[in-house]
């Protein structure tokens, strides 16, 4: 990779402001100031800005993130936080959510820079299952679970909701799987039956389950069992 394109990623500013701090005398490349900005980065050269490391990228990248409520799941939004805040990784703005939740919904978020890899969690034809553990306003039915797995009549939707596994852990407290992703599908199925989710949190996607370790904006890297486990080519 050229050294301008390198910089420019690695400190999210243009190539020209790139070429520019590389003229500066500002990058070093194994320790050696360097001034041309079509310098050809190899995978072992070890480079600094100011005399601060910048890690060269092997290869795709994956993690799981504890969302808490207040962000958003874009990775630029002008009017709200974005959960790229809790995220400090070099060239961060390159990640993106395989699968959002709303603001005010918690748990589990995959972020990864590949899209192959997050298409297979989002795609409807892969029908990849979320489990959600749900707070409600009011107890739910006898016969919900039933109703959920027959499939629910969306407002202003033409077919009904796949069907899902609904587990009543209290009158009010339930954990729900879907294998879809239509828009706020959780609490509009639950509106759909005449309740309200009060807490919406996510626990599981695929095969991948939210480590307990992690508190409220923390974050891992996915082992390679985990990105294995939604059809990833490890490289």
């Amino acid at each position: 990779m050229r050294l301008d394109k390198f910089i420019a990623r690695q400190l999210g500013i243009s190539r020209a402001i790139a070429g520019r701090e590389i003229r500066a005398r500002r990058i070093t490349v194994d320790g050696e100031i360097v001034r041309d900005s079509a310098f050809k980065l190899r995978p072992e050269h070890e480079v600094a800005f100011d005399g601060n490391a910048l890690a060269q990228q092997d290869g795709p990248r994956y993690f799981m993130l504890n969302k808490p409520q207040g962000y958003v799941c874009s990775t630029d939004d002008p009017d709200n936080p974005t959960i790229l805040y809790f995220i400090d990784e070099p060239v961060a703005h390159e990640l993106h959510a395989a699968g959002r939740l709303d603001m005010d919904t918690t748990g589990l978020v995959l972020l990864t820079d590949d899209g192959q890899w997050s298409h297979r969690i989002t795609s409807p034809r892969h029908r990849c299952e979320k489990t959600y553990r749900v707070g409600l306003a009011l107890p739910v039915a006898s016969d919900t679970a039933e109703q959920f797995a027959r499939g629910i009549q969306l407002n202003n939707e033409k077919a009904r909701t796949l069907p899902a596994r609904l587990e009543v852990l209290t009158p009010t407290d339930v954990r729900l799987t879907i294998s879809e992703g239509r828009y706020h599908q959780v609490k509009r199925m639950f509106a759909a039956i005449g309740n309200h989710v009060v807490t919406l949190h996510r626990e599981r996607i695929g095969a991948i389950v939210l480590d307990a370790d992690l508190g409220p904006g923390e974050y891992r890297l996915l082992t390679e069992e985990e990105i294995a486990s939604v059809g990833a080519v490890l490289r």
